[in-house]
């Protein structure tokens, strides 16, 4: 759950820099009315007589998991039960996340995703409503308490470890990566000229820029290099705006084949088409002027840049050409670790063990970091969203240790073998869903 964003994307956190919730870059797209939540009626009366607050009402699980519905969310945090329901739609992280831990305990998901949850607190007061009863456990009773309590005695020891700071040093050796290449692509052009033998070569160039520059902003988004989310989200708007430009079921498809699509044409227009084209869209209909302007800043630069070498319509070929070749990159490294894992929205788990068993890791090598922006350490990045990628190596010892001790799996695949099982997992799933559209066309 996080009370972000700006989307996966992105994703900018409340801080003391993002206190007005109205801000319009809300990942439901929706612009808030107010800063301030919706207080309860008979605590909002008490907030303007000056009236001394009561003490807390206590609750039950059973009373607390009554509230899970789109209309009357509740959720705990630390043994605090908040009603979320009037601010839903002005969470920056948009209500759907609110929507699946509605009647849940969401301590271990609301800590990691807030590096500093003192600055959210303030914005969870108004909307506090009691407490769990007395002798009342701190997670469902469903849930493996002995697990929950390891967990968190895990992240206490990787913060007194620094596992959360940042070294500065390698981030900015991989910005410096990207802006190399893209030095380097226009000086051979420049030297060499621009036949297809080098147009070719330089098209491979950016793209190795376009894909690294991608990582280098889903690190931004998850404000896993600087302590202020305004450095993060402002690096993040240069990284996708001037370097990096960039659901409902379809209906007529033959899910049947639906791998051959990922392979052939999904992989492949997933970067240029669904990300740009119709993240174009949704900034003009949404009236983003300021994201409309980082975008165009990047057009601007690639026509500054080529155009006196390919003209315009040779250089927007160059630009599509390069998106053309990283988006099977990008499309493949984050379907890795999702498409062949178990996810269930509707089964009550920990955090813990959610984020086991819907992700996967790609073995370590230095390849393998990256050409997946470390993203081969999904698990680790899923458990800890906040933490800097540059210590997942050094943690995964202890979250594989952890596991083996309440009998999770702990999968670590070759990368060639993960490729694959995104295949063979949507040629299963193509073949569940025809078995069942078969045995119930009606529906």
């Amino acid at each position: 759950m996080t009370f972000e964003e700006k989307p996966e994307g992105n994703g900018s956190l409340v801080d003391e820099n993002q206190l007005d919730l109205s801000a319009k870059h809300q990942a439901n797209g929706k612009p808030g009315a107010s800063g301030r939540a919706k207080l309860p009626a008979r605590q909002e009366a008490n907030t303007k007589s000056g009236l001394p607050r009561k003490s807390l009402s206590t609750y039950t699980w059973q009373e607390i998991q009554r509230h899970n519905q789109e209309t009357d969310q509740w959720l705990v945090i630390n043994r605090k039960v908040y009603d979320v329901t009037g601010w839903a739609d002005r969470h920056p992280g948009g209500r759907l996340v609110l929507n699946h831990c509605a009647g849940e305990d969401t301590t271990d998901v609301f800590r990691a995703m807030h590096p500093d949850p003192d600055i959210v607190r303030l914005y969870l007061k108004p909307l506090l409503i009691g407490e769990l009863a007395p002798e009342e456990p701190n997670q469902e009773r469903n849930k493996n308490s002995q697990l929950v309590e390891d967990f968190q005695e895990l992240r206490r020891t990787l913060e007194t470890m620094n596992m959360f700071s940042a070294n500065l040093r390698f981030f900015f050796l991989h910005l410096a990566q990207v802006l190399i290449l893209e030095a380097l692509a226009w000086v051979i052009v420049w030297h060499f000229g621009s036949g297809w033998l080098i147009t070719i070569f330089i098209s491979f160039l950016l793209t190795v820029a376009q894909a690294q520059g991608s990582f280098l902003q889903h690190d931004m988004g998850h404000l896993s290099i600087f302590k202020k989310s305004k450095w993060n989200r402002l690096m993040q708007i240069f990284l996708m705006g001037h370097l990096k430009y960039g659901k409902n079921k379809i209906k007529f498809i033959n899910y049947e084949k639906q791998h051959l699509y990922f392979c052939t044409v999904g992989a492949a227009l997933l970067m240029p088409v669904y990300f740009n084209l119709d993240s174009i869209r949704a900034m003009y209909c949404r009236r983003y002027w300021e994201d409309i302007a980082w975008v165009s800043s990047f057009y601007i630069r690639y026509f500054i840049t080529f155009g006196p070498f390919y003209g315009i319509f040779g250089t927007l070929v160059l630009i599509y050409l390069v998106k053309l070749l990283e988006s099977p990159w990008i499309a493949y490294v984050t379907q890795v670790s999702h498409i062949p894992m178990k996810m269930n929205t509707e089964e009550n788990q920990d955090w813990f063990s959610s984020q086991v068993l819907a992700t996967c890791n790609v073995e370590q090598s230095f390849f393998n970091d990256w050409f997946t922006g470390h993203l081969n350490f999904q698990i680790e990045h899923h458990l800890f969203p906040t933490m800097p990628r540059h210590n997942y190596h050094k943690v995964a010892p202890l979250v594989k240790s952890l596991c083996a001790k309440h009998g999770l799996p702990y999968v670590n695949k070759p990368i060639l073998k993960a490729f694959g099982d995104i295949i063979r997992a949507l040629k299963k799933s193509a073949a569940l869903w025809m078995d069942a559209y078969y045995s119930h066309p009606e529906t």
